[in-house]
């Protein structure tokens, strides 16, 4: 038999009848002949009360003890859980993190998980019982209960998958939410969104980075690290939700499969910072040391012996960020400029790859509605854009989680009217293969039993030690990329646009976009592109920059490479950037570019040091 791992939302178990009906769901499951486990999360709102009963006791509760707090919400739930299923006429037996052995390292509130041990497990499959598991906790070396932090319970579900098919068996996941599925985009904000029918992890990732509130990007890394093909869906209906997989060949002919808003970052820029190995290093390390994730970062082309680097954080780490590189900037002799309200509007597809003139079409979007872009990054996959907002800060009694992301999402103006203009753009609103439209050959993975001897089953558990480790699959070396840097480009909507469009119509496909504010009213604008296509960028990016202001000046480099690092957890794990950077640091190979995604960091060096930096970086992350 195949095993069906099924996961509830707090929502999703809420009441009596809720729980009731998601327990006839697992009986369902198994009566089709699966093997069934049920993750599920605390009851309804059990998690905020917990917090909000420690902050009336204690201003700064220990994190500790707040786990010990947290975890027995989601003990009351498995417990219910298993009674209804006992109800209902079937066969159920609960667990907690802990009783199941998911082991986590010690960080409380946000611990990772180490490995899961699948005997208890596999044992009450076997006796056709339904394994009912606790999300969102585990237990540390020590013995200490630990919290897996935001989307925990969808962490756990995909990871106890993931483990469960290391043990040889074949397994799909379900996550049971309150939406239909993953759509183009917010349908709260874009009412016109539509379901997409398939997506790839990749894809999946960085939607869920840019702001899609679906999944987390943690449970996604577990999917896509242990190849779990997964499937998003309402509780509440039969409805076939989305499937989550491996990238198919049809999804490279579809250039845009969705957009987001993120609302909740900041923007710090560091300006004058001096123009050497290992700056970036002591920056990124930094904020890695003190645990803040880094998602855009844009460093521009350096002249005049300096450089410029934009980064955006979460806004709760804003103030832990600054303190940290206080006396960074202070030692290197730079500035540093923070805008605390900023919007991230970014869109995802696989066929960015293939095709030109994504780019523009999106800047084109934002420019017609007078939307100017304060910062430009791209990865494989996608584009994303910073526009800052003029919107109040939001009220000290807003509610927390979803609720309060919500709210901040109508705030920024500029932020929904932008996300709806790159929706309209690429038509995401009209049915299209992969949303409405079957693929051509696809059908959703078939299962079949594989139930392997004892000895292969201790190591494949064996290969889940350190499995939320963060996994760097290979890192790569362009030399065939040139690249194009506009220099004191006046800082107005349209400007992008005007240059990306004489550069799609030539044909040339861009690859790595970055752009910054360098000073007041100025921009700096660099874009990658074959080295073949040189002249004929250099040419058509001069005409349109000369148009737009006779003072832009506009630069070509044949002489560069460009060096990629890809993996699972490029974001949500701190190190990644001071890893790379370090790498190249002590070789003494200087960074002009760094652009960032979920799944991908990418720099531009001197192509002279492109071998040694390629060695460099496989070494760093031991890869043959």
């Amino acid at each position: 038999m195949a095993v069906v791992v099924q996961k509830f939302g707090g929502s999703s178990v809420a009441t009596p009848q809720k729980i009731l009906a998601a327990a006839q769901r697992a009986i369902d499951a198994q009566a089709e002949g699966n093997q069934v486990v049920v993750v599920v999360s605390a009851i309804g709102k059990t998690t905020d009360s917990l917090i909000a009963l420690a902050e009336e006791i204690s201003r700064n509760p220990p994190a500790r003890e707040m786990d010990m707090l947290l975890a027995t919400g989601e003990q009351v739930s498995i417990a219910c859980m298993a009674i209804a299923i006992h109800a209902l006429g079937a066969k159920a037996i609960s667990f907690t993190g802990p009783q199941l052995g998911i082991v986590t390292d010690s960080s409380h509130l946000k611990a990772r998980i180490k490995s899961i041990e699948t005997a208890k497990l596999r044992e009450a499959l076997e006796a056709g019982s339904i394994a009912v598991v606790a999300g969102f906790q585990g237990i540390d070396e020590k013995y200490d209960i630990t919290t897996l932090g935001r989307g925990g319970s969808d962490t756990t579900a995909v990871a106890v998958a993931a483990a469960i098919k290391l043990a040889g068996y074949d397994v799909r996941c379900e996550i049971y939410t309150d939406v239909n599925g993953v759509y183009t985009t917010d349908p709260r904000i874009v009412r016109k969104a539509i379901k997409v029918d398939v997506i790839s992890y990749d894809e999946m990732l960085e939607m869920a980075s840019m702001g899609a509130g679906v999944m987390h990007s943690r449970s996604i890394e577990f999917a896509k690290k242990f190849n779990v093909p997964l499937m998003v869906r309402h509780a509440a209906t039969s409805e076939v939700g989305t499937w989550v997989v491996g990238e198919e060949a049809w999804m490279r002919e579809v250039p845009v499969c969705g957009a987001a808003l993120a609302v909740n970052e900041a923007r710090i820029v560091l300006d004058a910072l001096p123009d050497r190995p290992g700056v970036s290093r002591a920056v990124f390390a930094a904020l890695a040391h003190v645990n803040v994730p880094v998602d855009m970062i844009a460093q521009n082309v350096g002249s005049g012996g300096k450089a410029s680097i934009g980064f955006t954080v979460m806004h709760a780490d804003l103030k832990k960020a600054t303190e940290t590189l206080d006396p960074i900037v202070a030692e290197l002799g730079a500035t540093m400029t923070v805008t605390e309200r900023v919007s991230k509007v970014s869109v995802v597809g696989a066929g960015m790859r293939h095709v030109a003139g994504v780019a523009e079409k999106m800047f084109a979007a934002l420019a017609a509605n007078g939307i100017n872009m304060k910062m430009i990054t791209t990865g494989d996959i996608k584009i994303s854009v910073l526009i800052e907002e003029d919107v109040p800060p939001p009220d000290d009694d807003d509610d927390a989680g979803t609720k309060k992301s919500h709210l901040d999402a109508k705030r920024a103006v500029r932020g929904r009217l932008a996300l709806e203009a790159v929706h309209d753009a690429f038509g995401l609103h009209m049915p299209r293969t992969g949303a409405g439209v079957a693929p051509s050959g696809y059908r959703p993975r078939t299962l079949s039993a594989v139930v392997p001897e004892a000895r292969e089953r201790e190591t494949a558990v064996a290969k889940l030690d350190g499995m939320e480790d963060i996994l760097v699959s290979g890192v790569h070396l362009s030399t065939d990329q040139s690249r194009v840097t506009i220099f004191d480009l006046p800082d107005r909507p349209g400007h992008c646009s005007t240059v990306f469009n004489a550069v799609a119509t030539g044909g040339i496909l861009v690859d790595m976009i970055v752009q910054n504010i360098t000073a007041p009213g100025k921009a700096e604008l660099s874009f990658t592109v074959p080295r073949g296509d040189l002249a004929r960028a250099l040419k058509r990016t001069q005409d349109v920059a000369r148009s737009i202001d006779p003072n832009c000046r506009v630069v070509g480099d044949a002489d560069i490479a460009v060096l990629f690092v890809l993996g699972v957890g490029m974001r949500s794990h701190t190190g990644v950037a001071r890893t790379m950077f370090g790498a190249l640091a002590a070789k003494g190979i200087n960074i002009s570019m760094i652009n960032t995604s979920e799944v991908c960091l990418g720099v531009v060096i001197e192509r002279t040091h492109a071998e040694e930096a390629l060695a460099a970086l496989k070494e760093a992350f031991k890869l043959s």
